[in-house]
């Protein structure tokens, strides 16, 4: 099983729910948001073999990215995995647009020739991020929640980039929507706990499950073949950073 976006660090106790991933066998990428909060997060990972630590530079925090510039180039060769990284042109967001794209380029620019799995916050943003990305000429991505047009889903289609899906999309007749214009093998599996929940408690990586179920019945399929569908787009996904 994979959960491809899970904020550990913001649960109550991120050691407790990193332990019952591992012990689920789920490979968990553990996306942070700033630079100070992946070295405050090592801990959380320590030696288990099935969470990754990945960099982040959260879009809604644009104002305290410029501090942390320089951590973000020194901790970037500390790992394959960065995330959550893009852009949100949202009502919450609106107000820091242009330091967001200022901050998102800059990820791109240190990322240049830099294989890495990244996970792209796009809420509100879709095609400026698609257009951006297409500038630095990254692909592939994994657009993180996707919920914007279906045309600029097919941009980003046929730019190879990838979509994480999670428990909120699958409830929801936009997100079903959404998840049924994506190709099969674009496709991969997250919670996004503990943003997402189900019923009164966050998603944990250990509810994958519940993504994986509601993927086979839009798919018309077992869950164990749309588990099997994701585990190999993730292995072609990350095959570069075998290298």
């Amino acid at each position: 099983m994979l959960d491809s976006h899970c904020h550990l660090d913001l649960y109550p106790e991120p050691s407790a729910v990193a332990d019952r991933a591992e012990a689920a066998g789920v490979f968990t990428i553990m996306v942070t948001n700033l630079p100070s909060a992946y070295e405050r997060s090592r801990s959380h990972v320590g030696g288990r073999r099935r969470v990754r630590l990945a960099l982040g530079f959260h879009p809604l925090l644009a104002e305290q990215h410029g501090s942390e510039r320089d951590k973000f180039q020194k901790l970037m060769r500390d790992t394959s995995f960065i995330g959550e990284v893009g852009l949100d042109f949202s009502p919450e967001g609106r107000a820091t647009a242009n330091l967001q794209i200022e901050s998102f380029e800059f990820v791109l620019r240190t990322l240049a020739h830099e294989p890495k799995f990244i996970s792209i916050h796009s809420r509100g943003a879709e095609a400026r991020v698609i257009e951006l990305l297409r500038a630095a000429h990254r692909s592939p991505v994994v657009l993180h929640w996707y919920a914007g047009p279906i045309a600029v889903l097919e941009h980003a289609v046929s730019d190879g980039h990838y979509f994480s899906v999670n428990p909120a999309m699958i409830r929801s007749k936009r997100g079903q929507k959404v998840i049924a214009a994506i190709p099969q093998n674009r496709i991969l599996t997250e919670t996004d706990g503990p943003f997402v929940t189900l019923g009164k408690r966050p998603a944990e990586p250990t509810d994958i499950q519940v993504v994986e179920e509601g993927l086979a019945q839009i798919w018309k399929v077992a869950p164990v073949a749309a588990r099997s569908v994701v585990g190999a787009n993730f292995r072609e996904l990350i095959a570069p950073l075998r290298h």
